[in-house]
């Protein structure tokens, strides 16, 4: 077994390539969780992350033929992932900002003796800057690939993370004083 537990990607490939609903469905649930949790990192609700899972997936299988091989499965998958992911966010940033998301606290009117935690601080962020930290920082993607991925510049990519940064390291130093 393979750290995604495909018995054999190879195999599991050419069985997907083929069309074969029980490589398909194998192939889902090696990926269904990073996936998933990409998505709620990039976006805010699980409602879009499910929706950006069901995306990929659908996205994956009618473009299995087209992964070389080059690099990793769960690299492809990933880039499909995180582009599904922005494309969502797009689509949704004309959305009321002051729409409580769910599983996540407001942060209004929250009394000082609540501390924040790192998932809190940034919640507060916008999609954009939370989306390359996440994607810089956890992930490990370049600016340049964030860049792509965005439609930006690579220098965008750098002052988002930089900005992100200057605002998580003023926002928790505010929660330890």
């Amino acid at each position: 077994m393979d750290i995604y537990g495909l018995a054999s990607a190879d195999a599991t490939l050419a069985r997907v390539r083929s069309g074969d609903p029980e490589a398909q469905e194998a192939l889902f649930r090696a990926f269904e969780s990073p996936v998933y949790n990409l998505a709620r990192r990039i976006c805010r609700t699980t409602e879009d992350a499910e929706d950006v899972l069901q995306e990929t997936f659908l996205e994956v299988f009618r473009s299995i033929h087209r992964f070389r091989g080059e690099g990793s499965l769960w690299g492809w998958v990933r880039t499909i992932t995180a582009s599904k992911a922005f494309m969502r966010l797009r689509r949704n940033k004309y959305r009321d900002t002051d729409e409580l998301h769910d599983d996540i606290a407001p942060m209004r009117g929250e009394t000082p003796a609540l501390r924040m935690d790192m998932e809190a601080a940034l919640e507060r962020l916008s999609d954009t800057a939370r989306s390359v930290v996440w994607l810089h920082d956890v992930e490990g993607y370049t600016h340049e690939e964030i860049a792509g991925m965005m439609d930006r510049t690579v220098s965008f990519s750098k002052s988002q993370l930089a900005r992100a940064h200057a605002k998580l390291r003023t926002w928790l130093a505010e929660e330890i004083a």
